[in-house]
């Protein structure tokens, strides 16, 4: 009988190891959805690479969570709503994802929402910004990184919302471009909006546009601003060469990429309020993420690379706290309320709605030779407790 125990223990033995194997082989599989052509694609590229230094962070370079190893599918939607839409079913059904991250443009998000309630499985977007996406539009299975519109909004007010202010808006003619000006309407008290003025979001001629907003402006007592929301191609800031200020009218915006605030050299002590600037969060995600990005590919990290980060490390961390349990109804309990620490410092995901608090950062532009581009210089951090975000939400 001896030999027969033999082989049963030896037969159970290696069931037990195949087991172990099995388990240890599950890979948790992330898909990412963005724009990594067309016209955000920029915007994107950063995302990526942000997402991927946070799941390096996060995991101390093992990109493992309780023995399961991380795996990233890249999909690109091409910045189009209907093929954002329909990769994102392909990743939940196909390719099995556990968890979707992306995208970057707020019209590929709203088609992309839901899509995540129908596999009820939880889309955690970043960076598009359309306050619609945890308001009006959201569902259960979204969560947000990236700020909201409202943030945007409420902070930039900090540096034009004064009496006797007029402001005219120039902002493009889709989610993005509008939901932000309407959440810049709600923020102001003391100013007040005269014009708000929507190009398509190819406009590269903003001369018509520009008339207009002059025209709305230039017979208005006291300061007159001209508030820019932009993102992508095109150049706005291109008004400023139909020369403003014979009018005595500003130009003012909140944070951008590196590329983009080449422009604003042009506005010195020019003020508003931003995301991210590498140069701003003192805390050592941030440190960490400077010295690697300089390190990896020497330059600083930009705006959307900090979100990228923020969104690995928020995945990491509701994975640790769940010991690698993927199963969205534990996730979606874990990120409740889930405080986690990133390159801007603390976010907090809000029960309400999902989306993330966090700081703003409110500065004035100033011109040195050292940068491509006009430096952000910190006024003051606009802190989470001083920012009264909206629940807009029907839910």
């Amino acid at each position: 009988m001896q030999p027969k125990r033999t082989i049963i223990t030896g037969f159970t033995l290696a069931l037990c190891a195949g087991f172990s194997l099995i388990a240890s082989a599950q890979d948790i599989r992330i898909a990412h959805v963005h724009s990594k052509t067309g016209a955000l694609e920029a915007y994107a590229k950063q995302t990526q690479i942000g997402l991927m230094l946070g799941l390096e962070y996060a995991t101390n370079g093992t990109m493992m969570v309780n023995g399961h190893k991380l795996v990233v599918i890249e999909k690109d939607d091409q910045g189009k709503p209907d093929v954002g839409k329909s990769l994102l079913a392909t990743a939940y059904a196909d390719d099995k994802a556990d968890i979707a991250i992306g995208p970057t443009s707020s019209g590929v998000a709203l088609a992309m929402l839901p899509v995540a309630e129908e596999y009820k499985k939880i889309l955690l977007v970043e960076p598009a910004v359309a306050d619609s996406i945890t308001g009006a539009k959201w569902n259960r299975y979204i969560f947000r990184t990236g700020r909201n519109s409202s943030q945007d909004a409420i902070s930039n007010a900090v540096a034009l919302d004064k009496d006797g202010v007029s402001v005219a808006t120039l902002a493009q003619d889709y989610a993005f471009g509008r939901d932000g000006v309407k959440a810049f309407k709600d923020a102001l008290k003391h100013a007040k909006i005269v014009h708000e003025e929507y190009l398509p979001t190819s406009t590269t001629d903003f001369t018509a546009g520009a008339q207009r907003l002059f025209d709305s402006l230039k017979d208005k007592p006291g300061r007159k601003v001209i508030f820019i929301i932009w993102a992508g191609a095109g150049n706005p800031f291109k008004i400023a060469d139909l020369d403003p200020k014979r009018y005595g009218i500003e130009i003012a915006t909140g944070g951008n990429i590196l590329p983009a605030m080449a422009a604003y050299r042009n506005f010195p002590g020019m003020e508003g309020a931003t995301y991210y600037y590498f140069g701003i969060p003192k805390n050592p995600v941030n440190e960490w993420l400077v010295a690697e990005h300089y390190k990896k590919y020497q330059a600083p990290p930009d705006f959307f690379t900090a979100g990228g980060m923020a969104a690995g490390i928020a995945v990491v961390e509701a994975l640790k706290k769940t010991r690698g349990n993927t199963a969205t109804e534990k996730l979606i309990s874990t990120m409740e309320g889930m405080a986690f620490e990133t390159p801007k410092g603390k976010m907090v995901f809000r029960k309400e709605d999902h989306q993330a608090l966090q700081s703003m950062y409110h500065f004035r532009i100033k011109v040195d030779p050292a940068f491509a581009w006009g430096v952000p210089e910190l006024v003051r951090e606009i802190k989470i407790e001083e920012m009264n975000i909206p629940i807009r939400n029907k839910r």
